[in-house]
């Protein structure tokens, strides 16, 4: 396959090291390019608006517990600003989708006959989550 000399020639020297850190190092890189792009493809001024007002708005609903008929109302405000929250995030989310996609399908043949703990979507989707989690807060990112 064309792709996979591609990402050997990118990933390759990764490959020889320990899979386990090959892997978790993989997912670093991939995780920081996806939070740059959301970062630059995103109004981050208005992402946190649009979060703090959900936030104000989540605190309003747990406080109108004794009155259905307002919480009903306050819930399609919440519905309303998440939606807007969630559109906001589609282009990002339809720039890597498709890279990530074909670099996932290099990491299945690259690593699906070596044993890791728990095998290598596992490690990748996990460390790719705390990665995320780590690099939303230290670049600041809504």
């Amino acid at each position: 396959m064309v792709l996979n000399s591609f990402f050997n020639k990118i990933f390759g020297f990764l490959v020889s090291w320990n899979p386990l850190w090959a892997l978790i190092i993989i997912s670093l890189i991939l995780t920081f390019i996806v939070t740059i792009i959301y970062k630059l493809f995103t109004n981050q001024k208005e992402m946190k608006n649009l979060k703090d007002e959900l936030t104000a708005i989540q605190k309003e609903l747990k406080g109108s517990k004794e009155n259905p008929k307002q919480a009903i109302e306050i819930q399609k405000r919440l519905m309303e600003k998440n939606m807007k929250y969630m559109m906001k995030s589609v282009k990002p989310m339809l720039i890597t989708f498709i890279p990530l996609i074909i670099i996932l399908g290099w990491l299945k043949t690259t690593y699906q006959d070596i044993q890791l703990p728990l095998g290598w979507i596992w490690v990748y989707l996990i460390s790719s989550l705390i990665f995320s989690i780590v690099l939303r807060k230290l670049l600041k990112i809504y």
